[in-house]
């Protein structure tokens, strides 16, 4: 473990000797150790193309659904091989957040929630699923301007339907939620409001954060990875990564000298 990347006991998430090929040859991921503490938000910083999105889609295996990369080392959420993992029960302990807001336009938002049990073939009682729905939107703070019209297909705002997105993902009361860019679509006010949120969320859920906005890292993580080039230069607490790194790559990023 070098200096520049902290040591975390008991970690909820560790990478260990993680890499990530295409089958183009380019690595995407170089050789990642690191874990991730709980209750805690985690952001991936780094300039375009350093790999951020593909550690993100590594942890709940939805990279594998492009066929085209190769894993090697380790992933472990709790002690047990993420890898080795049935990826479809490991989606409902490690939700996803995308860049831009995508409920399913089909749907109600009662079943936007709803739709990774669906997905899943669990049967739900009216019961559970009405409190399902209920919490998870509450979650979000959504329950109050959608109750009336939660049998109808969604017509919200931007910001409106990212929080549905992040209800969906709570649903299944996942371990993890991964989150990629997920306000970069938003405007200012409803980005505001999903950064509280996730402050808020932090008490209950454990969530990565992959941001090109540095602004938002310092305002709402707790820690801070940076990448360049497929390697993790540097990851610690994000107020001393921001205020003392200690890799002259991340001061450089960090005061916009390249990104």
């Amino acid at each position: 473990m070098t200096e520049s990347v902290i040591k975390v006991n008991n970690p909820l998430l560790l990478f260990e000797n993680l890499t990530i090929k295409y089958d183009t040859g380019i690595v995407a991921v170089k050789d990642i150790n690191a874990g991730i503490k709980e209750n805690s938000i985690t952001a991936i910083m780094g300039p375009s193309g350093c790999g951020k999105s593909t550690l993100l889609r590594a942890v709940n295996r939805l990279l594998e659904l492009y066929g085209n990369v190769k894993i090697t080392g380790k992933i472990y959420l709790k002690n047990n091989d993420i890898l080795s993992m049935n990826p479809m029960k490991l989606r409902r302990r490690i939700g996803m957040v995308f860049q831009q807001p995508n409920p399913f336009p089909t749907l109600s938002i009662s079943d936007n929630v709803l739709a990774g049990y669906k997905l899943n073939g669990i049967r739900l009682k009216k019961r559970d699923r009405e409190d399902i729905v209920e919490k998870s939107l509450k979650n979000v703070s959504l329950w109050n301007e959608v109750k009336d019209h939660l049998h109808t297909k969604p017509t919200l705002s931007g910001g409106q339907q990212q929080r549905l997105c992040i209800a969906r993902a709570l649903a299944n009361n996942p371990e993890i939620i991964l989150m990629d860019e997920p306000t970069s679509a938003l405007d200012p006010i409803a980005t505001s409001k999903i950064e509280d949120l996730l402050v808020q969320l932090k008490e209950q859920y454990n969530i990565i954060l992959v941001t090109h906005n540095m602004s938002q890292a310092a305002r709402i993580s707790d820690y801070a990875m940076f990448m360049y080039l497929g390697e993790l230069v540097e990851y610690g607490e994000t107020n001393k990564l921001f205020t003392n790194p200690v890799k002259k790559q991340t001061e450089e990023y960090l005061t916009g000298k390249f990104g």
